[in-house]
């Protein structure tokens, strides 16, 4: 009897698990990608958890009274079975993680192609800090180009597109957007989690991450490394509008001069504006 109740007890807790590790809905590719490998991975490591555990307490009680334990016989069949059964397993694990990531919404790598070296040299030339590292989208791409540059303890988003900058992340629902993101004094990091988006802000260099966001809304966006007493504080807020909103957005940071904001900012204290962080930024050759 109690047999047959823990058999039908185990479908039910191996199901209850497997819904509770169903994702949520995403709100970019990137998330999306990194959500589905992670339900993959969980629906391959949750049944050998299970079965190890299984097994470990089914030993420990049924053998739990032996006073005279016997080794185990070599069983070569079983042995060819299990190392078989963990090399398709890491095999699994392995391409599942490589197709995720070495794609470009996850890990983005500069092409070797003429165009993509051209794009690089283009974004080069839009970004106000004279420094190496950032990788534009190619030329025939209608992609939303953001330099974010962080700093103790704020953060200012120059659009290219428009030359100004804001103290809001603003980005179109449904559109590649590719943030060059370096910082004026020490390591930073970028971290929208919500959208699946973390990069380090190095001093002296561009890190480049792409991603597609795919819900309107506002998110969050945080420093990931700690820098100093503000740290806690040096937060942002990422919004994402549909793209006829963007637009519109864009054109109101235009006529204001550059520095109003979308949400506002929710950077720490306030006591570092954002002329005092390009002031801090390395001048480009003229």
């Amino acid at each position: 009897m109690k047999r047959t109740r823990i058999g039908l007890f185990a479908p039910l807790v191996v199901a209850l698990l497997l819904v509770a590790v169903e994702p949520a809905m995403a709100q970019s590719v990137t998330e999306r990608m990194i959500s589905n490998l992670n339900t993959s991975l969980l629906y391959v490591a949750i049944p050998i958890t299970i079965l190890v555990e299984v097994i470990l307490i089914y030993t420990v009680i049924r053998f739990r009274n032996n006073d005279d334990p016997q080794p185990t016989r070599e069983n070569r069949r079983l042995e060819i079975t299990w190392t078989i059964t963990t090399a398709i397993i890491l095999l699994f694990v392995g391409l599942a993680s490589f197709v995720v990531l070495a794609n470009p919404y996850v890990s983005l790598v500069p092409d070797a192609s003429g165009g993509q070296a051209q794009a690089q040299q283009q974004a080069q030339a839009d970004v106000l800090i004279n420094q190496s590292g950032a990788t534009a989208p190619p030329p025939d791409s209608d992609a939303v180009e953001v330099e974010v540059i962080s700093y103790q303890w704020g953060w200012t988003f120059h659009y290219p597109e428009a030359g100004v900058n804001a103290s809001t992340l603003a980005v179109p629902n449904g559109t590649d957007a590719y943030f060059h993101i370096t910082s004026t004094d020490v390591i930073h990091a970028v971290h929208v989690p919500e959208l699946g988006l973390k990069q380090d802000a190095v001093p002296g260099e561009y890190n480049t991450i792409k991603t597609k966001p795919t819900e309107p809304g506002s998110y969050q966006l945080y420093c990931a490394e700690f820098c100093g007493s503000g740290h806690s504080g040096m937060l942002a807020n990422m919004t994402v509008m549909p793209q006829g909103e963007y637009q519109q957005w864009l054109s109101q940071q235009e006529a204001a001069g550059g520095n109003a904001s979308a949400g506002g900012n929710a950077s720490a204290g306030g006591n570092t504006s954002n002329s005092s962080a390009m002031s801090a930024a390395p001048a480009k050759p003229a």
